[in-house]
């Protein structure tokens, strides 16, 4: 099928992967679709959505997708292609055409979702950062959604190893949203794919958001969220995973910090609790993929534990610091080390990336 034919497709509302491929079987392509009356398209099993889309169509809009998609130099892939990922195919609603810009190939292998809070806090960002780095290390593919925080801790994780990244989007490929991550993007597109179920030209909209977590889950094996507030977004992708039959994970936080409140809701409701990145692998190898992944890497962050054991008041100041928001005067009270000690060790450490600080000027440690 042609571009032209794939643009109007996916601008057919209602009518979805199913339909399409049994649509398919019927007529040569969707643009003959708008030489049909009303009563034959309703008798193909057209939707009644689709045909007063087909009856309002709009040539000067046709066009400019046409136009953006040459310009962006986006790929479409309709539901009956061989490219189409095999794991969409078999969830109500799916998409009949994917936008894709980038790697096509990339869909097809497996993946692994990671989704968490737009706010995270620094522990969230490395810890995300880093299990993403080893899954892209043993050949899973990461999923994520471009947003600011653990998304994008994800994608950067994976981009590290350098490998494959998938970013689903929630508006139209000729923009990237939020603007601050075109550079993310870009790199994406080098190594992985930016994919949408929407054409050119679609805004960001809450709903339209919403409505892409569906895919975020259905392309991957299982979703790991990492820090996510009780009313997050990426709940939302973790009950489609469990509605579409993939493993959810979820990695626990402090009791006191509001980002992981969403995660222990799913730790309760079964969510498999993750504390390294072997949690994950074993899991999957035993339900889905029926292999063994090769051995996890160490990620170039943790060369830092391979050093020697530093001097006595670093690690009396270290036992003392723990992963939760610490302030000056505690650490100063619980180590009984002078002020100007601590302080020099506490920006020595933060050099080596072993302490880091929060907008409070409290202090914690990094994993």
């Amino acid at each position: 099928m042609t571009a032209a034919d794939l643009c109007l497709l996916a601008r057919l509302p209602k009518l979805d992967a199913s339909c399409w491929r049994t649509l398919a079987t019927r007529i040569d392509s969707p643009l003959a679709l708008t030489g049909l009356h009303e009563d034959e398209l309703a008798a193909h099993g057209v939707p009644p959505a689709a045909i007063r889309a087909l009856r309002a169509f709009d040539p000067a809009l046709h066009a400019n997708d046409l136009a953006a998609i040459e310009r962006h130099h986006i790929a479409l892939i309709a539901a009956d292609d061989v490219a189409y990922p095999p794991s969409l195919l078999a969830l109500p609603g799916a998409p009949p055409v994917l936008f894709v810009r980038g790697q096509v190939s990339v869909l097809r292998a497996p993946q692994l979702a990671m989704v968490g809070s737009r706010h995270p806090t620094a522990n969230g960002l490395r810890t995300a950062r880093d299990l993403a780095f080893h899954f892209a290390s043993v050949g899973l593919v990461i999923t994520s959604g471009l947003a600011i925080g653990i998304d994008a801790a994800c994608h950067g994780g994976a981009l590290a190893v350098p490998a494959a990244t998938v970013a689903v989007c929630g508006t139209g490929l000729d923009r990237i949203y939020p603007e601050s991550h075109t550079e993310l993007a870009t790199r994406i597109c080098a190594e992985g794919a930016l994919v949408s179920e929407f054409p050119p030209g679609t805004a960001p909209l809450p709903h339209h958001f919403v409505q892409r977590n569906r895919l975020i889950s259905g392309l991957s094996l299982g979703v790991v969220v990492v820090e996510a507030a009780a009313r997050s977004g990426s709940l939302s992708t973790a009950r489609h995973a469990g509605e579409q039959g993939r493993e959810v994970f979820a990695v626990p936080g402090s009791i006191h910090s509001p980002q992981s409140r969403g995660c222990h809701q799913l730790l309760r409701q079964g969510a498999t609790l993750v504390e390294s990145a072997e949690d994950v692998l074993s899991e999957l190898n035993n339900l889905h993929l029926n292999q063994t992944f090769k051995a996890i890497p160490v990620p170039p962050s943790d060369a830092l534990e391979r050093r020697s054991r530093l001097d006595n008041p670093v690690e009396i100041l270290l036992d003392a610091l723990g992963f939760e928001p610490t302030s000056l005067d505690a650490l100063i009270a619980s180590t009984g080390l002078s002020s100007s000690s601590v302080a020099s060790l506490l920006i020595a450490l933060e050099a080596q990336g072993r302490v880091a600080s929060d907008s409070a000027g409290r202090f914690f440690r990094i994993p």
